[in-house]
C-alpha cells in the first residue's frame, strides 16, 4: 500500500502518538503483571528472557548488556540483583580472561520458563484477543520499521 502523500500533518503525528500510547499502556500492563507474579522488574525480566532463549542459557555479559540496552553500570546493578536472587551466576570464560558469561541457575531457568509462559498468556489476553487478525499485521509493521530505521 502506497502512503498518501496528502496525509494531514496533525493526523500523521496523531497516528504515531497512538502507537506510542498503545505500546506504553500495553507494556505497563504486561510488566505490572510480571512484577506481581514473579517479582521481576522489566530489565530483570528482559535479561532472563534473553538467557532462556540463548544456547546453554548463557551469554557474554557485555553482549547481554548491549542487547538489553543497558549501560555497563546499569547492567551490573541488575546482574547483581539477579545473582543475589539465585537467578543467574557469573562464569569466567575459559578461553578469554576478558569475558564473563551470565548464565541461568537451575532456579533461574525455572523462573524464566514460567515467566515466559505467563508473558505469552498475558499477551494473548491483552494483545491477541483485542486485535485478532490485526496482531500479525502489527508485528509485521513493527518488524518493517525496525528494519528500515534500526
Amino acid at each position: 500500500m502506497t502512503p498518501d502523500p496528502h496525509t494531514d500533518d496533525d493526523e500523521i503525528v496523531t497516528w504515531w502518538g497512538l502507537v506510542i500510547e498503545g505500546y506504553l499502556a500495553t507494556q505497563a500492563k504486561l510488566m505490572g503483571e510480571i512484577a506481581e507474579r514473579f517479582g521481576l522488574a522489566p530489565a530483570s525480566f528482559d535479561i532472563l528472557l534473553r538467557l532462556v532463549r540463548s544456547a546453554d542459557h548463557r551469554m557474554p555479559m557485555t553482549r547481554l548488556a548491549t542487547e538489553a540496552a543497558l549501560s555497563s553500570g546499569g547492567f551490573t546493578k541488575v546482574a547483581d540483583r539477579l545473582v543475589a536472587a539465585d537467578l543467574i551466576r557469573r562464569i569466567p570464560s575459559p578461553d578469554d580472561r576478558r569475558v564473563t558469561f551470565a548464565a541461568l541457575t537451575d532456579h533461574g531457568l525455572e523462573v524464566a520458563v514460567k515467566a515466559r509462559s505467563a508473558c505469552a498468556d498475558i499477551l494473548r489476553r491483552i494483545v491477541l484477543t483485542p486485535l485478532g487478525e490485526d496482531a500479525a499485521g502489527l508485528a509485521e509493521a513493527m518488524r518493517t520499521l525496525r528494519s528500515v530505521n534500526g
